[in-house]
């Protein structure tokens, strides 16, 4: 039985960590309001006794999840993209958490009020958002990833252990928004980088994820998305 992926459409968002995941492990899936409408969300929420709060959510059968670090969680067994050792498995997903973390103040960045308040309205928050995320903020994740990268003790190739985890698959799309929204701000950083680079481009090379990069079901960066590209957020580099 195919796994079902509910999310808005003509976005990534939080959904493209879930996709990536699902298109890593060539599992069969489908994108259900890409094929029926954005009302598909709203409906199947109402119907399910484990409503998630906001999408994405995944339905298997009769399981129902929702919240990214929990879909990951319930997937990284079943589509061998985690550790099998339990406490490896909390780890990664304590840095799936802290990816939940970094995504969600790449957003608050053009939306520092509020997220029902149009980015226009709140242009002067923003610069002074984006100016802490560009000199403090991206600069510690980054540094905490690389940190980890360098002490894995299987060694930098992976975040966890010795193989690909959907935290690796979530790191990789998260410096690819971040490349997308902070050209700049990110060529900058590129050398300060090299293991949490070179995962990036691993990750990008991987067989299925390449080919789904590649398709139609990517769907490109936009100003609707978590990462959203305003030149005058980016800074003088």
């Amino acid at each position: 039985m195919a796994y079902e992926l509910y999310y808005w459409t003509g976005i990534q968002g939080r959904g493209e960590f879930i996709r990536l995941a699902l298109e890593a492990a060539g599992a069969p899936y489908r994108d259900v309001a890409r094929e029926e409408g954005d009302g598909v969300i709203a409906r199947v929420s109402g119907e399910v006794a484990t409503p998630s709060f906001a999408p994405p959510f995944l339905r298997d059968g009769e399981v129902v999840v929702g919240q990214v670090a929990a879909i990951l969680l319930y997937l990284g067994d079943r589509l061998d993209l985690a550790p099998k050792a339990p406490q490896q498995k909390l780890w990664t997903h304590q840095i799936q958490l802290t990816i939940a973390d970094f995504v969600l103040e790449g957003h608050d960045v053009h939306h520092p009020i509020g997220a029902g308040e149009y980015y226009e309205n709140q242009k002067p928050e923003s610069q002074r958002r984006a100016r802490e995320f560009r000199d403090e903020r991206v600069p510690k994740f980054l540094d905490w990833f690389e940190g980890i990268l360098t002490r894995n003790p299987e060694g930098p190739a992976y975040l966890v252990g010795n193989r690909l985890s959907y935290a690796d698959l979530s790191l990789f799309q998260v410096m690819d928004g971040l490349t997308y929204a902070f050209p700049k701000l990110m060529n900058s950083l590129d050398e300060r980088y090299p293991k949490a680079r070179a995962l990036c481009l691993a990750v990008a090379e991987h067989p299925k994820v390449s080919a789904y990069l590649a398709s139609e079901r990517r769907l490109p960066g936009n100003e609707h998305d978590l990462f959203r590209h305003y030149p005058e957020l980016d800074g003088r580099r």
